[in-house]
């Protein structure tokens, strides 16, 4: 799969030294040196996937995020950061980045993290719907296995592609508790590295994104000192 990569970095070096890095894979590659050119040019055509630096002029890559996931929940997004921006890192995975890299990077790790990223759009696009879809329903829940998309009291819930797999991790076996590890393999196969935290990130904005539709959605529960779990809704 030739797809479009966005590359949205201020520092030309860098966009230079990765676009080649991805044209040489097959990518097709764009290439913005601030937030404002890539949102102008997103308005009109949506690339399949995007690099995004953190710290640019005119827009920084939180608002350019936050801007794209108003237009779609599945484009995937890494980041790329500094090593001292922890606090920026997570707010951008709560933003509904699917992962990052700590600058400098490792030019390989780059491209394994956007060729997995597409073998998971790939899934996607080449499941198509049947007349008895894979459903997986739990009380007010249903995940359309087939789709990657989730539905909570019949409204669909704008989940990425990363935090439906953790949720299906969890709701799969309801009551039992899943580790940050095990959900770690779930959202982030192909033995990519991510901490603790990116984990408890993204937990987060699942459980906001439910709440929003939901002021009264509890059904993933902390369990401190292991991990998480999914407890099915009480029947009234």
């Amino acid at each position: 799969m030739n797809g479009n990569v966005a590359i949205v970095e201020d520092e030309q070096n860098i966009r230079d030294n990765v676009g080649f890095a991805l044209k040489r894979e097959g990518y097709q590659v764009e290439s913005y040196p601030d937030g404002h050119a890539a949102w102008e040019a997103f308005e009109t055509s949506l690339p399949d996937l995007v690099i995004l630096d953190i710290i640019m002029p005119r827009m920084d890559g939180l608002e350019l995020c936050r801007r794209l996931r108003t237009l779609s929940d599945t484009v995937p997004i890494i980041f790329l950061t500094s090593r001292d921006e922890e606090f920026d890192r997570v707010l951008g995975l709560e933003l509904g980045a699917d992962d990052y890299l700590c600058k400098p990077f490792s030019m390989r790790e780059l491209v394994a993290r956007v060729k997995v990223l597409f073998r998971r759009l790939s899934l996607i696009n080449d499941r198509a719907p049947s007349e008895e879809e894979e459903l997986l329903s739990i009380g007010e829940l249903t995940l359309d296995l087939r789709r990657y998309t989730a539905r909570w009291q019949d409204r669909t819930v704008p989940l990425t592609v990363t935090e439906f797999m953790m949720l299906h991790a969890l709701v799969r076996r309801p009551g039992h508790v899943k580790t940050r590890q095990q959900l770690m393999e779930q959202g982030y196969p192909h033995d990519t590295y991510v901490s603790d935290r990116t984990i408890d990130s993204h937990i987060k904005r699942i459980r906001k994104k439910f709440a929003s539709l939901d002021a009264g959605f509890d059904q993933i529960e902390t369990v401190y000192g292991l991990g998480y779990r999914y407890t099915e809704v009480p029947e009234s």
